[in-house]
């Protein structure tokens, strides 16, 4: 069977600047031209990385295909290049069917429009007829269950809310291959099982989807591959378990204590917050705390536009996506009033340690009232070990969303981040 996606050599290279170059003349440029000097990039502060390099890969019609890997790896660049959202540096992609993507909650959306004017601006942006839209705006809505609020501006809507709308209008697409880009994150357990549900249809009805996510247990429910990437390149391709299982282990044992979030694609929210760094003050270099024992966290964000009402946490997942718990900053700090522009780092130390010993990953998230500032899944591996004293006062079974008591400092002004 021919393939409906073929990727051939694709490379992607991104130029970082360190620091803004000054403004050159015409007169300074042509005369380093005649001098041949050309452009120095190593003056200018400039270096380069390749989020993607040398990816070739077929996906045949119908087959349902996970992308999994650690932040950074190159899984929503990838997507994103599918989705002609990103032109590639080089190689080449062929794409044989429509195209549907949400790789952002709230893709097309425009704050100020009603829910019922964006499913139409959306569905366009999307590719759909607006007489295709009238025909599906019902079941649109319905799948939503946003009627209520359907002639409410969205900026008054809640993140989640926003993001069942715009999962609705890009699943009633209808397209030949499918790209969902982790966005399932923020949505309740009831909705991931609807969104799943949806998912599981399209693809008995011969669609091609291509499915990025931290959670493990929805990869392994809804995929029959995966492609495992790691440093922009695949490095395995093929069974749903054994990719699982070494993406689990790698994760593990590379778990450093201290994660840089600044390039990672793979996050959510509206960007005014940004989280540049995690850092887990855990013995030497590994990322491991033995049970029972106090957990200290170190995060590091920008901020650049000032934001009121903040609230900062930590969300603590299973390796296989299960939420266990979540620290928050309410109860230490109560809501921060206000943030000017510039760079913070604060603290938050954890005393009633009650995780099981296993595989944990921590997901930092801000938000605004019911607005997500930033939110990054799958942020930082880590591992609760036993202490080897017996000390432990966790449960055995690590499942459920609970409010742990943790304890946090005012964020500090850090202009080195």
């Amino acid at each position: 069977m021919d393939p409906i996606i073929s990727v051939r050599g694709l490379g992607k290279q991104y130029r970082l600047a360190t620091r803004r170059a000054a403004y050159a003349t015409l007169r300074e440029s042509i005369m380093r031209r005649l001098r041949g000097l050309g452009r120095d990039s190593t003056a200018d502060g400039e270096r380069t990385f390749w989020a993607l390099r040398d990816v070739s890969v077929d996906v045949a019609p119908g087959e349902v295909v996970g992308v999994i890997g650690r932040n950074g790896a190159g899984k929503s660049t990838l997507l994103k290049v599918l989705s002609r959202i990103t032109d590639p540096t080089e190689g080449e992609v062929d794409l044989y069917g429509r195209v549907g993507c949400l790789l952002e909650v709230g893709t097309g959306f425009h704050a100020e429009l009603t829910g019922r004017d964006n499913v139409f601006l959306s569905g366009a942006v999307l590719g759909m007829r607006r007489e295709e839209i009238r025909r599906k705006f019902d079941d649109i809505v319905g799948f939503a269950g946003v009627a209520a609020f359907l002639d409410t501006p969205v900026k008054y809507y809640s993140s989640g809310m926003t993001m069942r709308l715009a999962f609705s209008v890009a699943a009633h697409l209808d397209p030949e291959i499918l790209i969902i880009d982790e966005v399932l994150a923020v949505g309740d357990a009831a909705f991931q099982q609807k969104c799943l549900g949806k998912m599981g249809d399209a693809a008995r009805q011969g669609r091609t989807i291509l499915f990025v996510s931290h959670n493990m247990a929805a990869v392994r429910g809804l995929c029959r591959r995966v492609l495992l990437l790691d440093g922009g390149r695949i490095v395995m391709d093929g069974d749903v378990d054994a990719c699982i299982s070494r993406y689990l282990a790698d994760a593990s044992e590379s778990g450093a204590n201290q994660v840089d979030l600044s390039m990672t694609h793979s996050r959510q929210g509206h960007g005014e917050l940004r989280f540049h760094r995690i850092t887990l003050c855990a013995t030497g270099d590994r990322a491991i705390v033995p049970a029972g024992r106090r957990i200290e966290l170190q995060l590091d964000m920008r901020v650049e536009t000032a934001v009121s009402d903040v609230e900062l946490s930590v969300a603590v997942d299973t390796a296989e996506g299960v939420r266990v718990c979540e620290w928050s900053s309410g109860a230490t700090l109560g809501r921060i009033a206000r943030l000017e522009p510039g760079a913070y780092r604060l603290n938050c130390g954890v005393d009633q340690n009650i995780l099981s010993p296993g595989r944990y990953v921590l997901a930092p998230i801000a938000r605004t009232g019911r607005r997500i500032l930033d939110y990054v899944p799958g942020a930082m591996p880590f591992e609760i070990a036993w202490s080897g004293d017996g000390v432990h006062d966790g449960r055995d079974d690590p499942s459920g969303l609970v409010r742990v008591g943790s304890t946090w400092t005012p964020p500090e002004s850090a202009p080195g981040i």
